[in-house]
């Protein structure tokens, strides 16, 4: 049964195809494996088990009338920050701990669509503002891979579940990182597209740094699943047009130009292993044929600080800091923090000075990418975060320097600056407390396809999902 778990979406299609095993069978193994390990991961905070069996047996009778659509039976766990009608929607708040959605997500619609069936909605900290998952109203998301640990956030709860064998593919959004971070914590691909590529319901739709999309075990699954997430809709008016299609085949990177940089220049703090892990992938893919080069790339951290004001304090920040009045008592130490320290991190900075400062990053970052085809860096610099620990009052010591406020060893939020640039998280390696590192593979603005032709290429010298071992909590 815990191979069916273990099943990648790819696999458990074709094997759908040949009636080798079935939805059911599949769903059977992961909610199997959920009654195992979820006492110990908490990664899922609400089910739907009767309703997910007969939505895999209808899937069943598609694959045996020649009716199967993209995605038909794969299980698909959503993120407890997005809308589906009828469900419970607390945004990992107390606030909120009664509320039913009354409207579904263009995310989680094109899923069923393609035919997934949810099984599940995930943790996330209270309204997605931390790198770590866990809220007064659904307790703490534990790593699957040493329990001590914290499974990143804000996608915190699908990215535990598909690392510990619950769900297929899981679906996200990221503000910040909240889909790169957990898919990093917990050794699983992530993919924030270009801002407008996945349509995102408003107000939030409408802020550049939003970005909705999906996680996966390997880079073909989250290519199959991106190829349903994507394309415009009418409820997002930034929605780009045509829908790309990524390719079938990733293609050859050999001769393709690829900058790597482990900390840009010392604009953030890494950890040594993470470092490492960094170099080695580079290393994989000189050997699959591509030109690496490690590039002095410097981004200094106050112009990341000014430039991420404008999303973290005049919206996203200022949305949280609107309930403080009313609802401070039912709010998590971390999400208050959140609020006022972005405000006193804004200091006086105006409008001007926080998009001018985007550009100086453009500036930084533009020529590396117009004289290569990606950018190699980590994805966060620490190895891990302490599960449960909301990080208020106190900072912490990464790759042997101190920083006040942990998000500064977060190197997602970049490319939220930067939201035309996607960005594919795969693998790294682990961090000498058993917890995986992440890379980001960052594209060109709008060039998806290299990314994931890049990350398949690493997959293929580095397989991360052939030994047993890549399947935690045995």
């Amino acid at each position: 049964m815990t191979d069916l778990a273990y099943r990648t979406a790819s696999a458990a299609l074709a094997g759908f195809a040949a009636k080798t095993f079935s939805p059911v069978e599949v769903l059977d193994a992961l909610i199997a494996r959920a009654d195992a390990v979820e006492p110990t991961v908490n990664a899922l905070c609400w089910t739907r088990y009767d309703e997910a069996r007969a939505e895999a047996k209808a899937a069943e009778q598609r694959w045996m009338d020649g009716t199967a659509r993209p995605l038909e039976g794969i299980v698909t766990a959503i993120k407890d920050e997005m809308p589906v009608a009828g469900q419970p929607w607390s945004m990992g708040s107390l606030i909120y701990k009664d509320l039913v959605a009354d409207e579904t997500s263009p995310l989680a619609q094109r899923m069923f669509d393609a035919g997934c069936i949810q099984h599940a909605r995930t943790t996330t900290p209270e309204f997605s503002c931390a790198a770590f998952t866990h809220s007064r109203v659904h307790g703490v998301t534990r790593n699957p891979w040493n329990p001590k640990f914290a499974v990143g956030g804000s996608s915190g709860g699908s990215g535990a579940s598909l690392a510990a064998g619950t769900s297929t593919l899981a679906g996200g959004s990221d503000i910040g990182g909240s889909i790169r971070i957990p898919a990093s914590f917990n050794g699983v691909v992530g993919f924030k597209a270009p801002h407008g590529r996945v349509p995102c319901e408003p107000p939030f739709g409408l802020d550049m740094y939003c970005h909705n999309g999906g996680l996966a075990r390997t880079v073909e699954d989250m290519r199959l699943f991106q190829n349903v997430l994507a394309g415009p809709h009418p409820m997002d008016h930034r929605s780009l047009r045509p829908k790309l299609e990524l390719p079938t085949d990733p293609g050859d990177i050999r001769g393709l130009r690829i900058a790597v940089t482990t900390d840009f220049g010392g604009g953030f703090p890494v950890d040594e292993d993470v470092a490492r892990n960094t170099l080695a992938a580079a290393d994989a893919l000189r050997s699959a044929g591509a030109i690496v080069e490690e590039m002095p790339i410097a981004v200094p951290s106050d112009l990341i600080h000014v430039a991420s004001a404008y999303h973290y304090t005049s919206i996203f920040g200022a949305w949280i800091a609107g309930m403080l009045a009313e609802h401070r008592d039912e709010m998590a130490d971390y999400t208050i923090e959140f609020a006022e320290h972005f405000v006193e991190r804004q200091g006086d900075a105006s409008g001007y000075t926080q998009i001018e400062a985007e550009a100086a990053i453009w500036n930084l970052v533009g020529p590396i990418l117009e004289s290569h085809d990606a950018l190699l860096c980590p994805t966060v610099g620490m190895r891990g975060l302490v599960a449960g620990d909301g990080y208020v009052g106190h900072g912490m010591e990464i790759g042997g320097r101190s920083v006040d406020f942990y998000f500064d060893g977060i190197v997602t939020v970049l490319f939220n600056i930067l939201s035309a640039c996607p960005v594919l998280n795969v693998p790294s390696g682990f961090g000498d407390n058993g917890v995986p590192t992440g890379l980001q593979i960052v594209g060109r603005t709008f060039d998806d396809a290299t990314t994931f032709a890049i990350g398949a290429a690493l997959e293929r010298e580095r397989p991360w999902l052939d030994a047993p071992a890549r399947r935690p909590l045995q």
